[in-house]
C-alpha cells in the first residue's frame, strides 16, 4: 500500500500517461526502424532500441504498480496532534541548535530541496507518531541526532 497526497497521485498519473502516449510510440517507431535495417545480429541500433524499449516498459509497469496500490490521504480528516504522513513538522537539532521544517511524504514525492522528506528516511521514521515537545533520537548515517519537535501542522 502506497499512501500519498493527491498532488503526488496526479503527478504520477500524468507521468504514466506521458510515457504511454508519447514515449512508448516513439520507442516502438525507433525499434521498427532499426529492425528494417537488416541483419539483427549485428545491428547495433536494433539492440539499443530494444534496450530503450525494455527500460521504458519497465518504467511503465513500475508506475502502474505504484498507482494500483496507491491510497490518497485526505488531509481534512487528519489530526495535527501527532506526526504522520503529509504533516509539516518544525524540529530543532539539539546538537547545533538549528531549526528545520520538513513535510513528511511518500518516497515518491520526497525532495529535500523543497523540504519534503520520506517517511521511510531515518528522520521520517523517528518522527512518526510523536507529539510536539517530544525529543527523538535519529540514527542517521552521519551519527545519532537529537531532534525536538517544535510544532506540527497540516
Amino acid at each position: 500500500m502506497e499512501y500519498m497526497s493527491q498532488e503526488c497521485y496526479d503527478k504520477l498519473v500524468a507521468e504514466l500517461q506521458h510515457l504511454i502516449k508519447v514515449e512508448l510510440p516513439k520507442a516502438q517507431d525507433e525499434l521498427s526502424e532499426a529492425r528494417d535495417k537488416g541483419d539483427l545480429s549485428e545491428n547495433f541500433e536494433y539492440h539499443a532500441a530494444r534496450r530503450t524499449h525494455g527500460r521504458l516498459l519497465g518504467k511503465i509497469r513500475y508506475k502502474q504498480n505504484i498507482l494500483a496500490n496507491a491510497r490518497v490521504l485526505d488531509t481534512k480528516q487528519m489530526s495535527p496532534d501527532t506526526v504522520q504522513l503529509l504533516c509539516k513538522v518544525e524540529v530543532t537539532n539539539l546538537r547545533v541548535n538549528r531549526k528545520a521544517t520538513y513535510t513528511l511524504t511518500s518516497p515518491h514525492e520526497a525532495n529535500i530541496h523543497e523540504g519534503k522528506i520520506s517517511i521511510k528516511s531515518p528522520i521520517g521514521q523517528a518522527l512518526i507518531g510523536h507529539k510536539a515537545g517530544d525529543t527523538v533520537e535519529v540514527k542517521a548515517p552521519a551519527g545519532t541526532i537529537e531532534l525536538r519537535i517544535e510544532s506540527i501542522g497540516l
